[in-house]
């Protein structure tokens, strides 16, 4: 099993910035890659950004250009700053971990989850 603890999060006004940080625990050496999804009120979760073990990034349209994603392989975490944000990216922030392979089937692990408000 993987844990994922996250801490940031909070209020800020559009133009503002906000960092997210999860840290991952447990079979670390399963994990395939480590991202951050999001859902808003009456939405479906959707992909923020996403970083595999190899260093691959992968960012949703919608944040390109104004959200980073980076893993700290020593200290096994992986943070999202979040910059020139905007009332439309308040949601419930998410933690992922996807783990196993094609042959055994992949398994999702999330974080508790982190709420950002982006209020005018």
């Amino acid at each position: 099993q993987v844990q994922l603890v996250q801490s940031g999060g909070g209020l800020v006004q559009p133009g503002g910035s906000l960092r997210l940080s999860c840290a991952a625990s447990g079979r670390l050496f399963s994990i395939n890659s480590l991202g951050w999804y999001r859902q808003a009120p009456g939405k479906q979760r959707e992909l923020v950004a996403a970083i595999t073990i190899s260093g691959v990034i992968n960012y949703a349209e919608y944040v390109r250009g104004r959200f980073t994603i980076s893993r700290d392989s020593a200290k096994n975490t992986v943070d999202l700053q979040m910059n020139s944000l905007k009332t439309e990216d308040t949601a419930v922030y998410y933690c992922n971990a996807l783990t196993g392979d094609f042959q055994l089937g992949y398994v999702d692990y999330w974080g508790q989850g982190s709420q950002v408000t982006v209020f005018s």
